[in-house]
């Protein structure tokens, strides 16, 4: 478990570490950089860089929080990975059902295995599944998100690399957007974000808009319109816990 900056969750957990690129989205992965630089410190967790890892011993690190946590699950990594065996994430989803206090978020570019092991997970209440959607490339991965047994299904459009225009979001509930940062960042223009908003109002969706990015993603801020967007689909029986 880490304590994190991002801002729409509380800590992250890592049960897998490494990836590889499979769209535009990942071609400034900050993850492949933040586990190069984790194991040039030295930390054993990363020995193996960004090289797909399992860590069996990082399954009993929820158990160990006694708070609620909104908990972002495989930040480092991806977990519907093609590599990583179906028993695997069984054992992820054991573990996210045994401790219902707290509320798991799951992301993932690949929606089509997602839809692959979906009738063999068990989807606690208090499991979240989104997919990224960084253009209209991969805007179909939102249809293979309606087809699983989420209660809440998001979409994280970040780093968002192109207007979404008319986006299907029936049975969506909540929508991230954010600006890609680093030393090369691509651009995202303002009037992307408004209309993905606009969208969002329109169907009743929750939004939240989580930075502009740039080379300074923190003096470009988080601002939309002067204000900042942090709607989240807390659902009722949670919201007395966050």
């Amino acid at each position: 478990m880490a304590l994190t900056r991002i801002e729409w969750t509380d800590v992250t957990w890592n049960p897998t570490t490494g990836c590889n690129k499979v769209t535009s989205g990942c071609k400034f992965c900050y993850a492949e950089v933040m586990a190069k630089r984790l194991q040039g410190m030295g930390l054993k967790k990363y020995e193996n860089g960004f090289k797909l890892t399992l860590h069996e011993d990082a399954l009993r690190d929820p158990y160990k929080w006694k708070k609620p946590r909104l908990v972002f699950v495989n930040s480092m990594s991806d977990l519907f990975h093609e590599d990583i065996s179906l028993d695997f994430i069984k054992k992820i989803f054991y573990v996210m059902n045994d401790n219902p206090h707290h509320l798991f978020q799951i992301l993932t570019k690949r929606a089509d295995v997602l839809v692959k092991y979906n009738k063999e997970l068990e989807w606690g209440h208090n499991i979240w599944m989104g997919v990224t959607v960084e253009n209209l490339k991969v805007a179909h991965r939102i249809d293979l998100l309606r087809q699983t047994n989420a209660r809440v299904k998001f979409l994280s459009c970040e780093p968002l690399l192109s207007a979404l225009p008319n986006l299907n979001l029936r049975n969506i509930d909540w929508v991230i957007v954010g600006g890609e940062s680093g030393r090369k960042p691509r651009k995202m223009e303002p009037d992307w974000v408004l209309d993905i908003k606009e969208q969002c109002e329109n169907s009743k969706v929750k939004f939240f808009f989580k930075q502009w990015g740039g080379r300074s993603k923190k003096k470009n801020g988080r601002k939309l319109n002067g204000r900042t967007y942090d709607e989240m689909p807390l659902p009722s029986d949670a919201i007395a816990l966050f």
